[in-house]
């Protein structure tokens, strides 16, 4: 498994200081603060996700060989679940993305339980998406 990144690693040092789901629902909507928002012209249908049940578009690209992710959606719960996954996933070589266990990473937060199936589902989707962007 690949080690996180120091901003992974902060990521995880704020979420195992939460007492309680509703710290870290405090802590996703901030997180989700912190996401950019892709341009109107950035959100076209090839770069929506499907299997997600909110809209969520992706911007993946492999300067120098690292992932460079851009992610977006109106839901303000899942733009925080995003950007942890943003987080956890910027910079990995295509190696180190193949790697990553999504499952592992949000129980290491302490969110696997309040993720529901069809939201699991949504975040394997953009995973996979991702995955996809990989280069040859």
């Amino acid at each position: 498994m690949t080690t996180p990144s120091p901003a992974a690693q902060a990521l995880l040092e704020r979420f195992a200081a939460c007492r309680g789901w509703e710290q870290r629902a405090r802590l996703l909507l901030e997180y989700g603060q912190q996401l950019p928002a892709l341009s109107p012209d950035e959100r076209t249908d090839q770069r929506l996700i499907r299997g997600c049940e909110s809209p969520v578009w992706c911007l993946a690209g492999w300067p120098a060989g690292r992932l460079q992710l851009q992610l977006d959606t109106d839901a303000r719960l899942l733009r925080g679940l995003l950007e942890v996954l943003r987080i956890r996933l910027s910079g990995l070589t295509p190696e180190q993305l193949g790697e990553v266990d999504l499952a592992d990473w949000y129980s290491q937060l302490g969110l696997a339980r309040q993720l529901s199936g069809s939201r699991s589902n949504g975040l394997n989707a953009v995973y996979q998406y991702v995955m996809q962007s990989r280069p040859a």
